[in-house]
């Protein structure tokens, strides 16, 4: 198996060919279940690069960083935005 094989092996598990949906800015998207990197997930969900994403849980926004990593299972909620300043 070469390395272009392996990585398509690789992705089947991370995220299996069955999609789930999830809702970004109130709109209905489908993506494979499985481990995301936030910057990834945005180009799958069709968000933009410069703008920030908040999962919505339990009614709570709650930011979420380009370099981490979340987990999709169906159902979940996110919200773009520009960025917030963080100096006054």
């Amino acid at each position: 198996m070469n390395d272009t094989q392996a990585a398509k092996e690789a992705e089947k598990i991370d995220h299996p060919q069955k999609k789930v949906q999830v809702t970004v800015d109130g709109k209905p998207r489908e993506v494979r279940p499985g481990t995301y990197v936030v910057s990834e997930f945005k180009k799958e969900v069709r968000v933009d690069p410069s703008l920030e994403l908040d999962q919505v849980i339990d009614g709570q926004f709650i930011p979420l960083d380009n370099n981490a990593s979340i987990e999709i299972k169906g159902k979940e909620v996110f919200v773009s935005h520009v960025p917030q300043g963080g100096s006054s």
